[in-house]
């Protein structure tokens, strides 16, 4: 079978494909109001466009190739997680449309020759998507979603205990995981909802931290924050560069146990970073003796503008964090709230400044 020019195909029962079907230009559909539908063959089905329709789901127990569009109309594109079986897979400039809580890929997705990309995935009640920014392009790379305790998970034989940490100030979550693999440095950002209880893992969501399960040393590993932005049901959090096939899940954890710490209230400050030499930098001198440290600074309606891991005193009013404005650029006249929290120390300290140009 082949399709030309415009030409389209519908297709309402299950779909076995044993020969050649590739080079289409044409759309191809899978539609069924009442049931669902199995996508299988010993050959991968090559698409150009086309879409799902099934009330109750397509199965795919083949790879099946996207080069131009999949829309997601009804009904969940259903793989097995590991990736070993059936799964979508989306190449170079492809992409998809209509993805929500009832219709996305239930399992796992991967993607050829691409450098970045959202996996449309989530379980069967959640859309709960990874986006991944890599240094280049990924000759292949894929995720999948898990709403399992990553310590007891039930629908993989492997086990990420998150009691195992590299550093004893990461606590892990018990929610959910995702797997992602490829081998190019990236960055991952994970979505979180009203189910995933960022707030049981930090106080503030500056605190969080994207944590990778690392293979060689069984343990999980803060693997950053370079942006995070939401609030307590919904948000997301983008960890830093990252080589994935090195890690066998990821998830949220919080990097201090913020009820143990002693907290000290800072004298306010007053910022003027205009190039006369005073009062350029936000400097504590606590940073200076404790380089091991975390600063957030937040503006008056509690969004964070800025935040640094081993933080000295390079704080000039730019924000790194792209929540209110671009990143690096110069923060509005006002009155700001930070904190800078030292592990070793068991302390956060905080306080005000006033920023003015």
């Amino acid at each position: 079978m082949r399709l030309h020019g415009e030409g389209a195909a519908g297709m309402h029962a299950n779909f076995n494909n044993e020969g050649s079907f590739e080079n289409q230009q044409g759309l191809v559909g899978f539609y069924n109001d009442n049931g669902s539908l199995v996508i299988s063959g010993s050959r991968m089905p090559v698409f150009y466009d086309t879409e799902f329709s099934a009330a109750n789901g397509i199965w795919l127990k083949t790879p099946l190739q996207v080069l131009n569009n999949a829309n997601l109309i009804q009904g969940d594109i259903r793989t097995a997680r590991d990736g070993r079986e059936g799964y979508p897979q989306f190449d170079y400039a492809s992409f998809y449309t209509g993805e929500n809580r009832v219709s996305k890929v239930d399992g796992y997705a991967a993607i050829l020759n691409k450098q970045e990309f959202t996996f449309p995935i989530g379980n069967p009640q959640r859309l709960r998507p990874l986006t991944i920014e890599s240094q280049a392009i990924n000759a292949r790379a894929g995720s999948a979603y898990y709403p399992e305790d990553p310590g007891m998970p039930l629908s993989t034989s492997d086990n990420f205990d998150p009691s195992a940490v590299a550093e004893p100030e990461i606590t892990v979550s018990r929610e959910e995981f995702w797997t992602v693999d490829g081998d190019i440095p990236s960055k991952v950002t994970l979505t979180w909802d009203e189910y995933s209880n960022v707030s049981g893992l930090a106080r503030f969501y500056g605190d969080l931290r994207v944590v990778g399960w690392n293979r060689e040393k069984q343990a999980w590993e803060n693997l950053g924050n370079t942006h995070v932005e939401g609030g307590r049901d919904y948000g997301s959090l983008t960890s830093d560069y990252f080589v994935p096939s090195q890690y066998g899940a990821i998830t949220f954890g919080g990097t201090y146990e913020s009820g143990s710490y002693r907290t000290v209230e800072l004298d306010n400050y007053y910022l003027s970073p205009n190039g006369d030499g005073v009062n350029e930098t936000l400097e504590i001198e606590a940073a200076r003796e404790s380089p091991r440290n975390n600063l957030q600074v937040y503006n008056r309606y509690g969004a964070l503008v800025y935040q640094k891991d081993n933080y000295t005193g390079d704080f000039d009013g730019k924000s790194n964090t792209e929540l209110v404005v671009r990143r690096q650029s110069g923060l509005e006249p006002g009155i700001y709230f930070y904190i800078i929290t030292f592990p070793e120390l068991q302390e956060r300290h905080q306080g005000y400044f006033y920023l003015n140009n």
